[in-house]
Formats: structure tokens, sequence, C-alpha cells
């Protein structure tokens, strides 16, 4: 009862709900602020954005910083991004008022091709950031301010941070290590004033309870498809859950009221009723080897994913082969342990997830060495223990759903799904000693994007 106890803690201790992610345990977004220079009236300040997740990225309407002044400071002046809102400035005269004098500005990234006596280094990426995986040029985002108080009094740091992006919680400004810059290649080195870091962390559940894309599967060697489990991300009827039967087309542009905001989620009608389905299909065996197909499709008629990513946790990747059509990097955050792996698109060919139709999915097979003494095709085996998309966990099938090997086959071979695969039996079509045929095919293929076996 104890040990039952103690387990019952660890689980939930590091519940997703309080911002950690085994998966990426030191993953969070920083916020830097760097005291560059301090005058009599106004300070220069520098802040720095940087996005230090490996896998979880910032899309657009991108990240939109907020804060409270503990005084009455204004904004005089902005390079790399811009403030929402003036506010009012009624109290300064003069030729040229503050750039921002609201007591909580909301500060936002310029577009790409702003004019170039605004911009900063990486600054203008609408607000787009990153992975460090995907890309680690264009993970941190940069801006300058000159910035001022009514009464000439020092710097103070604001407080209450917010990204202004979902699921995410800023905690408190903390004194750091003043930063170093160089300008001739290392040869001088200058340090700021002061710097302050603030650390935010991201939860799933924050933004919503309801998850956003499920799992299916599928196996050469079974003639059942598992579909996503029903009402995974929501159930038709339901208030909030809006979606369109096939062969409809809402009239989606009314709905988009502010292209600076998320656009509202629109899904195709499916008894699973999430944005993003992935499949997964154990395509085919050899005598040392295995290939699997996964799919991922969008159901979501009002968006399109750029800088897609999905994280995979099976045994074997630490096997991988041969990854086709997409790129891969393993998460190996603890060393011994190699089970954990990211996939993304490639540049200009599949890095964007297009919105619910004909080409509204990516696909790739990858081929896996099979490991003595641990690969079978029993139990579920070959099946994903966990699969996230944009960082976001998906619904799982459950365990006694998965396709299973027939009966057959457990009886009399015990081991041949191990060591006695890829045998061609002679009958057209058949691949395998199950005598799975292609009759079969338009079963246990994975579905297309517009396949019908989950509504």
């Amino acid at each position: 009862m104890f040990l039952a106890l103690i387990f019952f803690f660890i689980l939930t201790s590091v519940s997703p709900s309080y911002g950690y992610d085994p998966l990426d345990p030191h993953g969070n977004i920083t916020i830097k602020w760097d005291l560059l220079q301090s005058n009599p009236d106004t300070n220069d300040v520098k802040v720095s954005i940087i996005n230090f997740q490996l896998y979880r990225h910032i899309e657009r309407p991108g990240w939109r910083l907020g804060w409270d002044w503990v005084g009455d400071e204004v904004i005089w002046s902005m390079q790399g991004a811009e403030a929402t809102e003036q506010g009012n400035c009624t109290r300064f005269k003069g030729r040229q008022l503050p750039h921002c004098c609201d007591k909580n500005p909301l500060i936002i990234d310029l577009l790409p091709g702003a004019p170039y006596n605004m911009q900063t280094t990486n600054c203008c990426k609408g607000g787009v950031l990153s992975s460090m995986i995907q890309d680690p040029t264009k993970y941190a985002a940069v801006f300058q301010m000159n910035i001022g108080a009514a009464d000439n009094s020092e710097f103070n740091m604001p407080e209450n941070f917010t990204l202004g992006i979902p699921g995410y919680t800023c905690g408190k400004a903390v004194h750091a290590a003043p930063s170093r810059y160089s300008s001739d290649g290392g040869r001088r080195w200058t340090q700021a004033l002061g710097t302050w870091k603030v650390t935010c962390i991201y939860s799933q559940f924050l933004p919503s309870n309801s998850p956003k894309c499920c799992v299916s599967l599928s196996a050469f060697y079974s003639s059942t498809i598992v579909p996503c489990p029903k009402c995974s991300c929501s159930c038709q009827g339901l208030p909030g859950a809006e979606c369109a039967k096939f062969g409809e087309t809402p009239s989606l542009l009314q709905r988009i009221k502010d292209s600076n905001q998320e656009p509202p989620s629109i899904v195709r009608c499916s008894q699973h009723m999430c944005p993003i389905r992935l499949h997964w299909h154990v395509k085919q065996s050899y005598k040392e080897y295995w290939r699997v197909k996964m799919t991922v499709n969008n159901m979501n008629l009002m968006k399109n994913y750029s800088q897609w990513n999905l994280v995979a946790l099976h045994p074997n990747l630490e096997s991988l082969t041969q990854v086709f059509s997409f790129n891969y990097e393993p998460l190996n955050q603890y060393g011994y342990i190699n089970d954990t792996g990211m996939f993304w698109g490639i540049q200009y060919y599949n890095d964007m997830l297009l919105q619910e139709g004909e080409s509204g999915n990516v696909q790739t097979e990858m081929l896996l060495r099979k490991d003595k003494g641990v690969f079978t095709f029993r139990e579920g085996w070959g099946f994903p223990r966990r699969i996230l998309f944009n960082g976001d966990e998906c619904v799982m099938p459950p365990p006694d759903h998965y396709p299973r090997l027939p009966n057959t086959v457990h009886g009399s071979h015990p081991y041949s799904s191990v060591k006695v695969v890829g045998v061609t039996t002679g009958q057209p079509g058949c691949t395998s000693i199950f005598h799975i045929c292609t009759s079969l095919s338009t079963q246990i293929n994975p579905p297309k994007a517009s396949s019908n076996v989950d509504k």
C-alpha cells in the first residue's frame, strides 16, 4: 500500500498540468531584459524572447508580450517590435509623444519586410518562434526600447509578465548575471548594466481541457482498423463543438473576424472530432527489419499548420534505420534511454500541413531494425506508446483494442513474428507468412485524408 502511494505521488507530481514535461524536462521560454544604458531621464533596454523548448514552437498569430509597470514609466521609442496601443499620453507636451503610455503595454513582433530603420537583429518574424531542434537560427526574438518615467526615477523592473499564448504561465523576474556582448569577433567585450530573466512554462491543460489530436492504428497482419476513440476531442452536438459534414462547405471567411487572432476551430464531422488525426500502420515485415507508415490528417477546415512537428515514443526507435520524406531527431534526454524521437516536415516540401481536404495530409515511412530478444508483433508491441502533435498529447486507443496477430500464429509459431518474416507464399499479392493478401489492401492500408474510417 505504501509503495502504491509513492507511485501515485510520483505520477501526479510530474503531471503536465504542472508544466513539467518528462520528454523535455528543461523546456521553457525565457524573457531576458538587459539594461544597456542608463541616462538621467531615460533607459535603453534590450528584450530577448528565447524558446528553449526542444519541440514546442510558437506559430502565428505569435507571441504578444505583456507586463505591468511598477511606476509611471512610458515607452518613448521601440525597434524590432511595437505596442498595440499608444494609450493616454495627454500629460506629455511637445512635438514627439511617447510610443506607448499604457500602464500594462502589449508588445507584438514586427512583420517580415518591416522598414530597415525599425528592425533589430532577430526581429520581424510576425511573432513566430521555431523550436530549438527544428531551426536553431529562428528560436529567438529581440527588440529594443527607450523607456522613461515622469519623475526621472531609477529603473524598475516590470512585473506580471504574460506571453499572450494559451497554455503559458510566466514567473517573476529574477536578477541574473549581466549579459556580455562583442562586436569585433570577441576581441573586446561589453556587458549590460543589469540583466533580469523571466521563465515561462507550458501546460497542455491550461488552454483547453480537451485534447487536440488522436491516433488510429492498423497492421498488415490484421484486417482490423482501430479508429480514434469516440469523442476523443469532443462530441457532436456538445456546446462549442462545430463541425461540417462531408460534402458541406461552410462560409469560412465570415468566421474570421481578426487575422491577428487564432481562427476558430471547425473540424470535419467524425466520431472523434479532433483537428488532427495520426494513423500508425505497421506496413511490412522483413527478415531483419520492419516498416511503419505514418499519416497525419488535418481535419481542421480553418487552419494550416506551419512548422508542424510530432513526437513519438516507441522502444524500437533506438534502432531506427531510415526515415523517408520527414526530418527526424532523437530526443535522448536521459542518456541511456533512446525511445523517443521528433519528426517534422522538409522545408518547402511538406513543412506546411494544409487545411482539411485532398492535400490536407502529410505522410512518411520509416524502416526499423529488429532487436533480437526484444522485437515482437505480439500484444500490440509494434504500436507507439505516446504521440504528441505540436507539443500536445494525442489520445491513443485502448491497448485491448490494438490489432492482434491471428490466433493460429500465437498457437503454433510462438516466435515466428520475430524470426521468420517476409516469406513469400507463392500466392499472388501475398508477402507474409500470415497470408494477408492484397484483397485486404483496402482494409489494412492507412486511410487517406478523405477516408471515412473515423466517421
